[in-house]
Order: C-alpha cells, then structure tokens, then sequence
C-alpha cells in the first residue's frame, strides 16, 4: 500500500489496484466513482476537474485501489492509505465527520455512492409503503 502521486495539473495519485491491473490479474471488483465538478469546495476553488474512483470487492467494502484526478489528489489520497492499512472500508470514510467545505468530503461522497449502489431495495419499497400507510 504504497501511495503514487504525479504532480502535474490536475494531479494523478493512486494506491493498491487500478481498474486496468485488476482486470489484467482477472481480480473481480465494483467501482464506485464521485465527480469533483459535484463538490462545493471545488466549485469555489474553480478547481472542478477531475474524479475518484474507488475498487472494493465486490459486495463488500473493502477497499482494493483508489484513483483520484484533480487539485490536492495526493492529499486526498492519505485517507485512504490508512484505511486501507489498517483494514477499514468505505463505511467507515462514510461514517467520518468531514469538514465542511472541504475537498475531503469528496471521500466521504465516493464512500455514499458506494453505500447508494448497495442500498437494499425490497426493504427500502417496503419502508416506503409502511410510512406512506401511516401518513394515511
């Protein structure tokens, strides 16, 4: 888990896998993604360009890579080198208190699309049912 950063603009850094050695290696994974042009702090910062990407094992959240394009990527990346170090997955960067407005919370919206992508539907159909019967 040795993180890579280029320092170009938009910066380039990345840890573990990429999409292109799991698919190389045969390694299943889901990709979760989050746009910058998305984040407040970005649009302030008139630094919209560029994306996250994260690979978890699928149906889990266990981080395998972690690509991110964009302003300060290789200080966005730190948070996850050390979940990734010490075993933690994207429902504890979901679960972090993020200042705000800052480019973090870009981790923290990656970790929500993750979270949205595994959202259990019958159940979510059936709360939805429930609540609207008791509003009457």
């Amino acid at each position: 888990m040795i993180p890579r950063v280029t320092f170009t603009d938009p910066e380039i850094a990345s840890v573990g896998l990429s999409e292109q050695e799991a698919k190389a290696n045969k390694i299943s994974y889901e990709l979760s993604h989050f746009e910058l042009a998305e984040l407040d702090r970005a649009i302030a910062d008139g630094s919209t360009q560029g994306f996250i990407k994260v690979l978890t094992v699928p149906n889990k959240d266990k981080i395998l890579g972690v690509t991110i394009v964009g302003a300060q990527a290789g200080e966005l990346l730190a948070e996850y080198v050390l979940a990734m170090k010490h075993g933690l997955g994207l429902n504890k960067i979901l679960g972090t208190i993020h200042s705000y407005p800052t480019l973090a919370e870009a981790n923290k919206y990656v970790a929500g699309n993750w979270k949205r992508q595994h959202a259990p539907a019958a159940l979510l159909i059936w709360v939805a049912r429930y609540h609207s019967w008791r509003r009457g």
